[in-house]
């Protein structure tokens, strides 16, 4: 029997809640005593992309989940050449002037392959991983999986985008979760990154290869697994140096300026200081709509992208900034309730898959503007100015409807 098509009217109210709410605050960005060409106007460039994108969302919604594992190679192959052919005619945009990130023609800009290459990992992330009838439960068992993340990840990296090579790696490490893959293995597939981080601290880097090794003996991997991933460590541990005198100057600074923003106040940590500057003004109730000062007098950076959340902070204060957070919750909670009541391991994947890349977004975007973590240069989800990522959220919300309408217990309420 042919299951009724069912919209999940919770996860689109929410999505359209948080679109228009974004769109909102992108016209209040726009809203300056200083002109800024490329601001004025853009929440009617971004409302264009809305409407562009729920149509988009529409269509997605009436193809099957059978369609959508079905197109998973040939929609990952289009994403990884457009990710390659970005690096050859690509160019920046903004704050991101210096990396090749838009598929520019005759000087227009088309869009950033990069955000839909996130959904294309996704959908062929999961079919790698429900190709198999148990859990990944060694390194080698990995091998597949991590190769659909590796290849585009060397591509954006190469741009060089950091922020989205980060949502690609959240992605891997939530869809490994979620496929049953242990807690031991995760960690075991992480440590040589953490050892890089942890390398520039002897104290650190002592204390975590000796957590390494008791974890190693526990978990007890094959013995070349074993090997590999101590030399790994170890070689990270001796690279962490060597890769520090080879940055450049400024990218030194980023790295120093996250712990402390007032080494470069008028240059790498103007970013961050800035934006600290206009949350902390905002306090219960904010400074009005429209009505930020931070923002009118364009003292505040990239404030209808990266730092929009900045803007939510100073013009509707702690309230405001509990609302967007809330309504980011409930997307989440909603988007885990399809993924728990998908009526196959493909689809649960996927759902889980788009929750954690929208995860790091969050996360991320959120972190940078209170400068918990470093700047990256990664947009808020519906709200940061961008038609790609606009179009990518809301074909992730199209997916997840359909997802939801072929699951089990679609009547449940809310």
């Amino acid at each position: 029997m042919i299951r009724r098509a069912f919209a999940d009217y919770p996860l689109v109210m929410l999505a359209l809640l948080l679109s228009a709410y974004g769109i909102a605050i992108v016209y209040s960005a726009g809203q300056t005593n200083v002109p800024i060409p490329y601001i004025e106007g853009a929440w009617k460039r971004q409302l264009a992309w809305f409407l562009i994108a729920i149509v988009a969302a529409w269509f997605i919604s009436k193809a099957s989940v059978r369609f959508l594992e079905w197109v998973a190679v040939p929609a990952y192959v289009l994403g990884v050449l457009l990710l390659a052919i970005t690096l050859i005619i690509g160019s920046g945009a903004g704050t991101a002037a210096s990396m090749k990130g838009w598929i520019t023609i005759a000087g227009v800009r088309i869009g950033q392959p990069a955000e839909l290459a996130k959904v294309c990992v996704v959908l062929m992330l999961a079919k790698v991983l429900s190709g198999s009838r148990d859990a990944p439960r060694s390194l080698v068992d990995l091998w597949k999986p991590a190769l659909v993340v590796l290849i585009p990840w060397i591509l954006v990296m190469a741009q060089p985008d950091l922020g989205t090579g980060m949502v690609f790696i959240g992605i891997f490490f939530g869809m490994l979760f979620w496929t049953g893959v242990s807690a031991r293995l995760l960690l075991l597939v992480a440590s040589p990154a953490i050892s890089l981080v942890l390398a520039f601290s002897t104290g650190l880097w002592g204390a975590w290869f000796l957590l390494l090794l008791a974890v190693v003996i526990l978990y007890k991997p094959y013995v070349v697994e074993g090997v590999v991933l101590v030399v790994a460590n170890v070689l990270m541990g001796v690279a962490a140096p060597l890769l520090w005198e080879r940055l450049e100057p400024h990218q030194q600074a980023r790295l120093l300026v996250f712990l402390d923003p007032s080494q470069d106040p008028r240059a790498t940590g103007y970013h961050v200081i800035q934006s600290k500057i206009a949350i902390g003004s905002g306090g219960w109730l904010g400074k009005g709509y429209t009505l930020g000062t931070q923002k009118r007098l364009a003292f505040l950076p990239a404030q209808h992208t990266d730092f929009i959340f900045s803007v939510v902070g100073e013009e509707l204060g702690f309230l405001g900034v509990t609302v967007a957070l809330a309504l980011f919750l409930a997307l989440f909670w909603r988007a885990i309730r399809v993924a728990t009541r998908a009526s196959d391991s493909f689809s649960s994947l996927v759902a889980f898959g788009l929750i954690a890349g929208w995860f790091v977004h969050v996360a991320e975007n959120v972190g940078m503007t209170l400068s918990l973590l470093p700047v990256t240069g990664i947009p808020l989800p519906f709200f940061s100015y961008g038609g790609s990522f606009m179009l990518a959220c809301w074909i992730s919300i199209g997916i997840l409807v359909r997802i939801s309408s072929e699951g089990r217990g679609i009547a449940d309420a809310f």
